[in-house]
C-alpha cells in the first residue's frame, strides 16, 4: 500500500507537474499571438474614425438659426454591412475596432436613393453603401466596365452611375445594381477627362475636360448618353467671360444651369446646356466667398450651389446669384467632424443632406439639413420600407 501510496503521489505531482508547464507554454503562445496582432495592427492600421461627439454638432454655431447638423462619418463597409463586423473576441485580440474594408483613398461621391457610391483611386472601383437594403458592393470590379483610375462620379434620377475614368478616359455607366450599360467618349476625345453631370433624365452627360499646362482643351464636352454621340463643346481655354482655366468640376441644376469649378481662374462660371454664358462668381482670395483651391461642386434642389476648397478645408454654400451664405469645415491636422487636410468631392441628395469627400482622413462626413428629422429620407430607410419614388429629381 505504501509503494502504491508512494507511486499515486509521484504520478500525481508530475501529473501538475505537466499541466502547469503545458498552461505556461499556451499562455505564453497566446501572449506572443496577441503582441504580434498588436504590432500587425499598429503597422497597418486602419483610419480610426472620427468620435462624434454626443452633443449635436450644428451649423453656424450658436446663437445663430441651425441650418445644418453633422450627421456620420462613413469611412467602412461595416457601417452598412453589419455581416462585417467583428466579434467581440477576434476585437479583443487584434485591437481592431471595427470589421469592414475601409476606404483607401476616396475622390468623389454621389447618393442616390440612399445608397452612397464613393470612388476611390487606389481600390480602383466605386464602392457602393446601400443603407435601405444595409449591404457593401464595388462597381467596376469585372469586366466588361473594369475600372482603372475611377475619378468623378454623378448619377440620374433612375440611379444610373456615370464615373469617370481618367485612364480609359470615357465614361463608364452602371446600373442601381452594377451592371455595366455603356461607355461614353473616346479616349482621343480628351485629354485630361476628371468628372462629368448628367440631366435629371440621364440624356446627356456634361464631361469635364481639365486639360493641362500645355493643352488648349480646357472644356466640358457634350454628349447623348443613349447613342454616345458628341454634341458640343463648351468653353474655350482663357480667362475671360466664358472661358475656361484648368476647369476641375460641373454640376447642373434643375432649371437646366450648369456650374463649372473655373480652378485656375479661382471662379464658378455658369451656362446655359446650350453653351450660353450667364455669369461668374468668386476670385482667389483667402476671404469668406473667395476661392484657394477650388475643386468639387454640387447643387441643391433650391439651386444652392455647393464648393469645396481644398486649400480652405471646408465647403462654402452659396445662393443662385452667388452670394455667400454658410461655409462649414476647417483644416485640421487631426480627422474629426467637420475637419479636413484635402477635401475633394462634394454631393447633396435629393433630401438636401450634404456628403463631403477628404482623401487625407478617407472619409465621407454626411450633414443633415436642420429641416430634415435623423430617421428621415432616403439615408433612414431600411429593408422593409415602403420604395422611395423614383421619378422625383435627386
Amino acid at each position: 500500500m505504501r509503494k502504491t501510496h508512494n507511486a499515486f503521489e509521484w504520478d500525481y505531482s508530475a501529473s501538475v507537474w505537466r499541466l502547469s508547464t503545458a498552461l505556461r507554454k499556451f499562455c505564453t503562445v497566446i501572449l506572443i499571438c496577441a503582441t504580434a496582432a498588436v504590432v500587425l495592427s499598429a503597422c497597418t492600421s486602419p483610419p480610426k474614425k472620427p468620435t462624434e461627439a454626443a452633443a449635436p454638432i450644428v451649423f453656424p454655431s450658436a446663437p445663430e438659426e441651425p441650418r445644418f447638423y453633422f450627421e456620420t462619418t462613413l469611412m467602412n463597409s461595416a457601417q452598412v454591412n453589419k455581416a462585417q463586423s467583428m466579434s467581440e473576441w477576434r476585437r479583443a485580440l487584434t485591437g481592431e475596432t471595427e470589421g469592414g474594408e475601409y476606404l483607401s483613398k476616396p475622390f468623389d461621391v454621389t447618393a442616390c436613393r440612399g445608397v452612397v457610391y464613393v470612388s476611390d483611386t487606389v481600390q480602383r472601383r466605386v464602392l457602393v453603401f446601400d443603407f435601405p437594403r444595409q449591404r457593401y458592393f464595388k462597381l467596376g470590379d469585372r469586366d466588361p466596365g473594369m475600372l482603372m483610375k475611377p475619378l468623378g462620379v454623378a448619377s440620374d434620377e433612375q440611379c444610373r452611375v456615370y464615373v469617370v475614368d481618367a485612364t480609359l478616359r470615357q465614361v463608364l455607366v452602371y446600373d442601381a445594381e452594377g451592371k455595366y450599360l455603356s461607355s461614353i467618349g473616346e479616349a482621343e476625345g480628351f485629354r485630361h477627362i476628371s468628372h462629368v453631370a448628367v440631366d435629371p433624365a440621364g440624356e446627356k452627360a456634361y464631361i469635364v475636360d481639365t486639360g493641362g499646362v500645355e493643352s488648349r482643351d480646357h472644356r466640358i464636352r457634350v454628349y447623348e448618353t443613349a447613342s454616345g454621340q458628341h454634341v458640343r463643346d463648351i468653353g474655350s481655354r482663357g480667362n475671360e467671360a466664358g472661358q475656361l482655366n484648368l476647369p476641375r468640376d460641373i454640376a447642373l441644376t434643375r432649371d437646366g444651369q450648369i456650374y463649372v469649378v473655373d480652378g485656375g481662374n479661382f471662379r464658378i462660371q455658369v451656362f446655359k446646356t446650350d453653351g450660353t454664358f450667364v455669369r461668374t462668381f468668386g476670385a482667389m482670395g483667402a476671404q469668406f466667398g473667395q476661392f484657394t483651391r477650388p475643386k468639387g461642386i454640387a447643387v441643391d434642389g433650391a439651386g444652392n450651389v455647393y464648393v469645396a476648397d481644398a486649400a480652405f478645408g471646408n465647403f462654402q454654400i452659396f445662393d443662385p446669384s452667388g452670394a455667400l451664405l454658410l461655409f462649414i469645415g476647417e483644416r485640421s491636422n487631426s480627422a474629426a467632424p467637420a475637419k479636413y487636410m484635402l477635401p475633394a468631392g462634394i454631393d447633396v441628395d435629393r433630401d438636401g443632406r450634404v456628403y463631403f469627400v477628404d482623401q487625407f482622413f478617407r472619409k465621407v462626413d454626411v450633414f443633415r439639413p436642420a429641416g430634415l428629422g435623423p430617421k428621415e429620407g432616403d439615408l433612414a430607410r431600411r429593408p422593409g420600407d415602403p420604395p422611395a419614388s423614383v421619378g422625383s429629381v435627386k
